[in-house]
């Protein structure tokens, strides 16, 4: 005997419903959204999301920032956040307003303690995710950069089907050990049908500061190769530069912006003349 009630509609699944409308609702208003992610771990991938984010806003542009790296949460520290989410009015949740033009979402301001672990599985980490995108009053945004923890796992998977036009920055190395996790990153983005906007291939090279020469610390040209051989674009190359350490540990970026003579800031300014001439859509 069948029953007769497969259909029945439950509260959860009334709130889900109200919830991916909201979703669709916030993100109507957000032109572009780049997902800044990785292969693996220790390749600058947060750095590279706070630069790329603080070189968009000193443009003109409106940008938020979103970091999903919910178990390390490194947005705060790079960005010297210093406030919480604003709260103008009841049920009214805004982005800690870094700027005029940017403004920051992290699980690092809302544990408030830098050292509180985060100890969730699946399910709870992308019901954050989504409520990020849901109860968080973005407004009217040119860019909304998502900062992902390192691999293919929950955090970069819920973006994918959250926000379905993202578009994948990867992030690597030129070493082989990293070139061959963002293989399967890229893979990652094709099976979920994400758009790839490139590569960027950071620590590549370091000029050594008395005789100028450049040393491969980490090899070269490993990122240039493999986006040639994966068929993606390849957005370009940040050398290492020894004052990005202090200034990252203060969390002063913004600080490195304002020297132009920096061949980093450079190196961002070529990479974001690419993103912004990649235009949107899939």
């Amino acid at each position: 005997m069948e029953c007769g009630n497969q259909n029945i509609t439950t509260p959860a699944d009334l709130e889900r419903s109200a919830q991916d409308k909201m979703i669709e609702k916030n993100l109507s208003r957000i032109n572009r959204k780049i997902l800044v992610m990785s292969g693996k771990g220790g390749v600058g991938k947060s750095t590279v999301a706070g630069f790329i984010a603080l070189h968009l806003s000193a443009r003109g542009y409106k940008v938020g920032l979103l970091d999903v790296d919910l178990h390390g949460p490194s947005i705060p520290q790079l960005m010297n956040v210093r406030g919480g989410l604003e709260m103008p009015g009841e049920g009214v949740v805004r982005p800690y307003r870094y700027s005029d033009s940017l403004g920051i979402v992290s699980m690092g301001i809302l544990l408030g303690d830098k050292d509180a672990a985060v100890i969730w599985r699946g399910p709870l980490k992308i019901s954050a995710i989504r409520q990020f995108v849901s109860d968080i009053e973005w407004g009217d945004l040119d860019y909304l950069v998502i900062d992902s923890p390192p691999g293919t796992g929950d955090e970069p998977l819920t973006v994918a089907q959250t926000i379905p036009d993202a578009e994948a920055l990867i992030v690597t190395t030129p070493q082989e050990l990293s070139v061959a996790d963002v293989r399967k990153s890229i893979n990652f983005c094709r099976q979920v049908k994400m758009k790839i906007l490139g590569v960027v291939e950071n620590m590549s090279g370091f000029a050594c500061p008395h005789c100028t020469e450049e040393i491969n610390l980490f090899g070269s040209g490993g990122g240039t190769k493999m986006a040639s051989q994966m068929g993606v674009t390849m957005l370009g190359e940040i050398p290492i530069d020894p004052e990005v350490v202090p200034m990252s540990d203060r969390g002063g970026l913004d600080s490195l912006m304002e020297k132009t003579d920096l061949e980093i800031n450079r190196a961002y300014d070529q990479i974001l003349e690419k993103i912004i001439g990649n235009g949107s859509g899939r």
